[in-house]
């Protein structure tokens, strides 16, 4: 990936991850791998209808099974208290998914929603136990498992993600009738389940009205928050552990039915007890991204001005939560448009309860926009990338700031520049190898530059080495790596006398690590606690009679080579090691947060605050099978400052991938007679691979952002929007066959 490399001799370089050998070795210990005695192990059952009330389980036969502990149901399961569904607007919100409260009711909301517990010594004896357990049920009537045509139960929602779910600049219906070119079509995109590397899994046990959870968590303080919540404790009870995680992209941002009834059973029996989600189980218990169905009505001006932009539709919650993942919010940020029409209306589902997934909402906008956007270039003979430039914009059209950073030009040029896209002929079907046929691709992409809020603790210690630490995650994105360099940088010591504490709710708390906002959230904290304690060792150093620093100022003064030396005479300085000793002081201490101001709306309210890039695709479409082979692909970002290279580098890799997935291959496919997913494995719900991924190529502009926490934003999301939209738009190019319908395949272009 090419960036500009930093001034700095920490920050901006692309250095290997602190745990890379630990993973690569297989030392780190993943919540399935934790030691703990006497653990025993949960198995859940999980209903076989998608809505109705448990008539009848076969629990005194089961709990008499060899090694059986418990078996628990809605008949005599502890009583919780509902916690609160998580809520983006709240500071510190619970990590609950949703109200509803397993094994509380007979109810049931969804196909696979848990509806017994088996508890036993070993894992072969619950799994055993829990496929003898018969449940029987009264349906509760016909089920509503898809978007319905007629839509006679969608609603407009009070709010998406804390915004306005309906955005309305100028008439631009009327500018659409008006416009002497224009687009008005409709796409579908269909529900996707999580799978990561590391299914969810949950470790509990109790001592005394103390809690511990290991849980594979990407938001370990609202699982702590949750926990307290149902179990009526003070949250300093509710421990919550997660280490390393493997994978995440939003669904362990929740904590889901099983976590709290892996601490339920624990109580139950009084042993730990361990709970690992088979893959099937993940399909059912964990929720993925939702279906929807979008428009998108486009008109423009003979020289491709857009004078209309139209984008309405509907998405799917669960009948227990309430989540209306917010794919109408590129259109408010993206393009310049005089006239705006932005409307998300929600159907309420018999299913799991729906969550974050890589880029939420975004992905799902991105798709549609920048596949009209295409459609419309082709409608104006007009070269696409040409089109997406002559709408650029200096100023939010929603907001009507300034962007605190946008370069959405550069990122279209530099792009260009590397996919040769220049030597493009623009006629469909018009470029072939033997019987290939050859696609070009482009698409924008988009992803706002989120902050939220984190504290952090520094100890300085008398050997002149630091721990930083932080209640914050680290699940493959590289934030240990990079807190690492940036607090080594900060206090000039290398970085192998710094060591990064994350992951437990111990530590100083930090918000949820999803929305691409770890990076610079932490970073700004880590910032704040630098500070500190360098005014800290100046103080002691003014002290010394004889010391060089005795009269300097924090201004006169910077870190480097283990110290506090002078920026006139870098010579001249005091180091930790020594400092430390003459003044009989085995550590210092020091905190920080994220400055309200970086995170509070109401002060960022001066600049738009998002994340630009081009996507460029190519592909090749076999004439007779239909077959699609995606073959390059050229990607340019423009998400601040760089802190680590090669970590950013894997995150664009790594949200290319998904999108190349969403486009081709992912979909999860609902039996609307009772809500079973007849896919629900790897080997049938079809996820990319690497035998089936392209040369890729990914480019940062490494501008940084004069108004963001370290001139960063977040690089985690970024890459997968758009990306849907590039490989339909080569398809398209290659095919003349316009696909509106994810995902992309053979039998859509015979």
């Amino acid at each position: 990936m090419r960036v500009e490399t930093s001034n700095s001799h920490l920050v901006g370089q692309p250095l290997n991850r602190v745990d890379g050998a630990l993973k690569v070795t297989g030392q780190a210990r993943y919540t399935a791998e934790i030691p703990v005695p006497h653990v025993t192990h949960g198995v859940l059952v999980r209903s076989t209808i998608a809505r109705g009330r448990i008539t009848h389980i076969n629990t005194q036969e089961v709990a008499l099974y060899p090694g059986v502990l418990a078996v628990l149901t809605h008949e005599n399961a502890p009583r919780l208290k509902q916690p609160d569904e998580f809520d983006p607007s709240k500071p510190e919100p619970s990590a609950a998914p949703t109200t509803l409260v397993a094994l509380n009711t007979d109810e049931v909301f969804w196909h696979g929603q848990p509806v017994a517990m088996v508890i036993a010594e070993t894992l072969d004896q619950a799994q055993e136990a829990g496929a003898r357990l018969q449940v029987s049920y009264a349906p509760g009537g016909p089920a509503r498992l898809s978007l319905p045509a007629e839509k006679p139960h969608a609603f407009v929602p009070k709010k998406v993600m804390g915004e306005k779910p309906e955005v309305r600049k100028g008439d631009a219906e009327a500018a659409l009738a008006a416009a002497p070119y224009k687009v008005d079509c409709t796409y579908h995109t269909p529900p996707y389940n999580h799978n990561p590397i590391e299914a969810h899994n949950t470790l509990a046990y109790w001592e005394g009205e103390h809690l511990t959870v290991y849980d594979s968590s990407q938001y370990i303080t609202g699982g702590q928050k949750m926990l307290a919540e149902m179990f009526q404790l003070p949250p300093d009870n509710v421990r919550v552990i997660s280490v390393f995680v493997g994978g995440a992209f939003g669904s362990k941002g929740r904590a889901w039915p099983h976590v709290a009834l892996t601490a339920m059973a624990a109580k139950v029996v009084g042993q730990p007890v361990k709970v690992d989600l088979p893959r099937r189980d993940m399909f059912y218990m964990v929720g993925g991204r939702t279906p929807s169905e979008q428009r998108v009505a486009l008109g423009a001006d003979a020289t491709g001005k857009l004078t209309a932009l139209i984008h309405t539709g509907i998405t799917a919650s669960s009948t227990k939560n309430t989540f209306p993942e917010h794919f109408s919010f590129p259109a408010r940020h993206l393009y310049a448009c005089p006239n705006l029409l932005i409307q998300q209306q929600l159907v309420r589902l018999d299913m799991v309860p729906n969550t974050f997934m890589r880029a939420p909402g975004d992905a799902l906008g991105m798709n549609t926009l920048e596949a009209a956007m295409d459609e419309l270039a082709y409608t104006l003979g007009m070269d696409p990338v040409a089109l997406r430039l002559r709408n650029d914009t200096a100023v939010d059209p929603t907001e009507r700031v300034p962007f605190s950073s946008r370069h959405l030009k550069e990122c279209f040029e530099l792009g260009a520049e590397k996919f040769n896209w220049q030597q493009r002929n623009p006629q469909p079907r018009s470029m072939r190898d033997g019987e290939w046929l050859i696609g070009w691709g482009t698409a924008s992409a988009y992803y706002p530059a989120n902050k939220r809020r984190s504290e952090v603790k520094i100890i300085l210690s008398a050997d002149g080495t630091a721990v930083v630490q932080c209640g914050t995650h680290e699940m493959g994105n590289g934030t240990s790596t990079i807190m690492t360099q940036y607090a080594a940088e900060q206090l000039g010591l290398p970085m192998t006398h710094v060591r990064f504490e994350y992951g437990d709710t111990h530590l100083p708390k930090a918000s949820g690590s999803y929305g691409s906002t770890t990076t610079a959230t932490v970073g700004a904290a880590v910032t704040e606690a630098c500070e500190a304690l360098k005014r800290q060792v100046l103080t002691l150093a003014q002290k010394g009679k004889g010391s060089p620093l005795r009269y300097a100022t924090s201004a006169e003064v910077e870190a480097r080579a283990g110290g506090l030396f002078l920026k006139s005479q870098p010579t001249q300085g005091e180091n930790y090691v020594a400092l430390l000793a003459r003044h009989g002081r085995s550590s210092l201490e020091a905190s920080g947060q994220t400055p309200a101001g970086w995170y509070d709306k109401l002060t960022q309210a001066a600049y738009s605050f998002q994340s630009f890039g081009a996507q460029f695709c190519e592909v090749r479409v076999h004439q007779d099978t239909g077959e699609v082979q995606v073959t390059r692909w050229v990607g340019v970002y423009d998400c601040g400052r760089i802190l680590n290279p090669k970590t950013a580098r894997s995150q664009f890799l790594g949200s290319i991938t998904m999108g190349i997935g969403m486009a081709l291959w992912e979909d999860t496919a609902w039996d609307l007679r009772d809500g079973r997913i007849p896919n629900a494995s790897l080997s049938e719900y079809h996820v990319p691979v690497a035998a089936g991924l392209p040369s890729i190529e990914a480019y940062a502009l490494n501008i940084p952002d004069p108004h963001t926490p370290m001139g960063a934003h977040g690089a985690g999301e970024i890459a997968m929007t758009g990306a849907a939209a590039a490989v339909a738009n080569a398809v398209y190019h290659a095919t003349g066959r316009r696909v509106r319908s994810l995902p992309i395949t053979p039998d859509k272009l015979l």
